[in-house]
């Protein structure tokens, strides 16, 4: 009897870091649930799902702002309902406020709060959703995207550092209480060439320059780099839990 199709949820999965990990999941042979928020991106999920399908993949994209638990809870069971099962979940979703961290006033309670509700509780959310569904297969697998902010405070804004810090202790506490059904990992990228960075950025060549500069490989990460990394702590890696691995090319 053939082995059901793997199934993976990809959160964020529009554009960037979220879209190649889908892409390359849908190469493996994985059927993929690719997240989107609002029709402001149905566009580009609508296009990612065209690549995975026009490789003979399996794909569906499922409607959801992480923040809103209600809309989750709605997202997990439609895609365990159209692609049968749930195995893998990649908590890619995020978003930010650039704000210079010497400007204290400038950043506000409100952009803090919708930061973490994104970053932080988005992920719890999406993860205490799909639990169930990944438990049941034995062999379930969760990565959270965190990023280096998380370790050196850096980065587009206080909070964000502050989010990404809490996302990664957050992957601790979830490895131990979900296990030993679910594994739960994180990856902590550096700069990674995404759309966030060039409609942020008017420098952004500039910066890449700089980040090449200062990076041990020589070269700026793109979102297929992170997707090279996420993978194989999916479908792989079976006794790594718990742990956030950095990905930036040595230049932390």
């Amino acid at each position: 009897m053939a082995e059901e199709q793997r199934v993976a949820l990809v959160t964020g999965a529009s554009a960037g870091i979220g879209r190649a990990t889908a892409t390359r999941l849908g190469e493996l042979g994985v059927a993929v649930a690719l997240n989107y928020p609002d029709d402001t991106e149905l566009e580009n999920v609508d296009a990612a799902v065209a690549d995975i399908e026009s490789m003979d993949g399996r794909a569906v994209a499922v409607r959801a702002d992480v923040a809103d638990d209600g809309a989750v809870r709605e997202m997990v069971e439609e895609t365990a309902s159209k692609l049968g099962r749930i195995d893998y979940l990649v908590n890619n979703a995020g978003m930010t406020h650039f704000v210079d961290h010497a400007d204290l006033e400038a950043m506000t309670g409100e952009k803090w709060i919708e930061i973490f509700q994104v970053n932080v509780v988005g992920a719890f959310q999406v993860t205490r959703a799909a639990a169930p569904h990944l438990r049941a297969t034995g062999d379930g697998a969760v990565v959270n995207v965190a990023s280096v902010s998380g370790y050196t405070g850096g980065g587009s804004s206080i909070a964000y550092a502050a989010a990404k810090a809490a996302l990664i202790t957050m992957t601790r506490s979830l490895s131990r209480v979900l296990g030993p059904e679910i594994r739960v990992n994180a990856v902590a990228p550096g700069f990674v060439g995404t759309r966030w960075w060039w409609e942020a950025r008017p420098d952004y060549e500039d910066l890449k320059r700089t980040v090449e500069e200062r990076t041990p490989v020589g070269y700026a990460a793109g979102p297929e780099e992170m997707a090279d990394s996420i993978v194989p702590l999916l479908l792989q890696n079976r006794f790594v839990s718990g742990q956030t691995l950095t990905v930036d090319g040595g230049s932390r």
